[in-house]
C-alpha cells in the first residue's frame, strides 16, 4: 500500500480496517471506497490483499450482478474458507482471508441487477470475511438502502495532484528503461487532470517502442476532456468570486441550463445569507427562468447563452457583503425526489402485472381498487407477507415498496426467508401456482363401441366418405 499514489490519509484509515480483521470480526465488516475513476481506489484494495496475505474475489461491472450471482459467488466466497491463486489454503483461524470487492457497487440497473441490492445487504450484515464496496457516487448506493451508511466504513479518495502524477510517471519511466523530458511529464501529468489512469494512458502512446520521449511528442497529445462537476459548478458561482470562472464552469461541465438551474436555485438561500444578496441573486436567476422560457416558447436555443450568463456570472455578482456560508454543497431535493418517484412507479408497475397475472385481471384494477387495500393488510399482516412472496412471486424490493419499508427491514426480510419459493418456481417468479387441494383428475377412458357393418346396398352418408 505504500506504493498506492497520494490519497494518505485514506489509505491509511484502509490498512487500519485491514489490521482490525487481524482481532477476528471487527464491527465494520465492510469498506466503501468513494471517489472519481481512475484515481487508484482499485489499487488500493488490490493492494491491502497484498499486503495482508489475502485472497481475492472481485466481482465488476462486466460481471452479472443479480442477487443469485452475487449470493453464488459473493456471499459464498464471504462464508467459507478459501484457496490463493497459487493453491495455498487460507484457513480462516490462521489468520488467512479473503477480500471480497464488488466494483462500481453503485451501477446496480433495473431488470439486469434484479434483487441485487438486498444480496449486498446481506452480504455486508453477514460475511465473516473483509468486503470492499467501491463506488463513484456514494449517494446513489445508500439511498437503497440504510444499511450501506450505518454498516459500513466509508474512505473517501480525491483525486491526486500533478505533482504527485509527475512522481508517479518518472518512477514508471525508470522502470521502463527510456528516458523523458521534464517538460513532457509536466504536460502529461496537467493533461490529465488528476486521472492517474489516463495519465498512464497518454505515456505508453507516446512511449511506446522509443528509448527517448521529447516534450515535442506529449504536445501532441489531444487536450483531454474534463468535466467539472455540478458540485464545483455550484461551488465557482458562490464562493470563488469570479464570475467570469463560473461561467466557464457552467461551459464545462456535462449539462445544460435546465439542470444547471435547479442546483442554483437549491444551494442559494444556504450560501446567501445576506438578505440583499439572495434578492439580488433571485432577481437575477428569474432573469435566466425567464430566457430559459422562451427557448420552449421559441424553439430558440440561442437563449441557452443568455439564460446560463444569468444564473452563473449574474448570479455572483449579486453578492455585495463578505459573509460566506461553510457548510457543503447541497444535492438538488427537486432531482432526488424525481429520481425516487421513478423508481417508485417501475417497481409499482412491476407489482400491478404480477398481482394482475395472480388474480386474472387488470392492471389498471389492481392499480385503482385492489392494490391500496392489500398495502394495508400488507403492513400488519405476517402471513399475509408470505403468501405474497409465495404464490405471487413478489420479491424484496417489491414486497418493500407495498409496505413501505426499506429492503433490510426486518418485515421485509422475514417475510421473503418464509416465503422462500420451491427450487422449480425460483426461475419464473410468475409460475403458475400449483394447489394441492385439487389433485389432478385422469382423463376418463372412452367408451369403445363395436361398429358393425353396413348391409349391402345400403345407401351411404356423407360422412362415410
Amino acid at each position: 500500500m505504500k506504493d498506492v499514489l497520494g490519497n494518505p490519509g485514506a489509505v491509511g484509515d484502509l490498512k487500519t480496517w485491514g489490521e482490525s480483521w487481524k482481532n477476528g470480526v471487527p464491527e465494520k465488516r465492510a469498506v466503501v471506497l468513494i471517489g472519481s475513476p481512475g484515481i487508484g481506489k482499485t489499487s488500493a484494495a488490490l493492494a491491502l490483499a497484498s499486503d495482508m496475505g489475502w485472497g481475492v474475489v472481485e466481482m465488476n461491472a462486466s460481471d452479472q450482478r443479480t442477487g443469485d450471482a452475487i449470493e453464488d459467488i459473493a456471499l459464498r466466497g464471504a462464508m467459507f474458507n478459501t484457496f490463493t491463486d497459487k493453491g495455498e489454503y487460507l484457513r480462516t483461524t490462521d489468520g488467512g482471508r479473503k477480500l471480497i470487492i464488488l466494483d462500481e457497487a453503485d451501477s446496480l440497473f433495473g431488470r439486469q441487477d434484479r434483487g441485487a441490492m438486498p444480496a449486498i445487504v446481506k452480504l455486508i450484515n453477514e460475511t465473516q470475511q473483509p468486503v470492499v464496496l467501491i463506488v463513484n457516487d456514494f449517494y446513489s448506493l445508500s439511498k437503497k438502502s440504510s444499511s450501506i451508511k450505518t454498516k459500513t466504513l466509508q474512505i473517501t479518495f480525491k483525486r491526486p495532484a500533478s505533482v504527485s502524477i509527475s512522481k508517479t510517471l518518472r518512477k514508471i519511466a525508470e522502470g521502463e528503461n527510456f528516458r523523458i523530458d521534464p517538460a513532457a511529464i509536466e504536460t502529461i501529468a496537467n493533461n490529465a487532470h488528476g486521472d492517474m489512469r489516463a495519465a498512464v494512458s497518454d505515456l505508453q502512446s507516446i512511449a511506446e517502442g522509443k528509448t527517448v520521449v521529447t516534450n515535442t511528442s506529449a504536445d501532441m497529445l489531444s487536450e483531454r476532456d474534463n468535466r467539472t462537476s455540478m458540485y464545483d459548478m455550484v461551488y465557482s458561482v458562490f464562493r470563488k468570486n469570479d464570475p467570469a470562472g463560473s461561467r466557464r464552469a457552467l461551459l464545462d461541465s456535462d449539462t445544460d441550463p435546465e439542470n444547471a438551474i435547479i442546483w442554483v436555485d437549491e444551494n442559494m438561500p444556504y450560501e446567501y445569507v445576506e438578505k440583499g444578496d439572495l434578492v439580488r441573486g433571485y432577481e437575477k436567476l428569474s432573469r435566466a427562468d425567464i430566457y430559459l422560457g422562451r427557448v420552449h416558447r421559441r424553439q430558440y436555443y440561442g437563449f441557452w447563452s443568455y439564460a446560463g450568463e444569468m444564473m452563473t456570472a449574474g448570479v455572483a455578482t449579486a453578492r455585495h457583503s463578505n459573509l460566506y456560508a461553510n457548510g457543503r454543497i447541497r444535492f438538488p431535493q427537486y432531482l432526488m425526489k424525481m429520481s425516487r418517484s421513478r423508481e417508485v412507479r417501475g417497481t409499482k408497475k412491476n407489482v400491478c402485472l404480477k398481482l394482475a397475472v395472480h388474480m386474472h385481471t387488470s392492471t389498471k384494477r389492481v392499480e385503482l381498487d385492489i392494490l391500496p387495500y392489500l398495502k394495508e393488510i400488507a403492513s400488519v399482516d405476517r402471513d399475509f407477507r408470505t403468501m405474497l412472496v409465495k404464490n405471487v412471486g413478489l420479491d424484496s424490493e417489491e414486497l418493500a415498496f407495498l409496505i413501505r419499508k426499506k429492503v433490510d427491514s426486518p418485515e421485509v426480510i422475514d417475510a421473503v426467508a418464509a416465503g422462500a419459493p420451491e427450487p422449480y418456481r425460483k426461475a419464473d417468479p410468475r409460475a403458475p401456482v400449483l394447489r394441492e387441494d385439487y389433485p389432478e383428475t385422469a382423463e376418463p377412458a372412452k367408451e369403445t363401441v363395436e361398429e358393425k357393418p353396413a348391409p349391402k346396398g345400403a345407401q351411404k352418408s356423407l360422412f362415410d366418405f
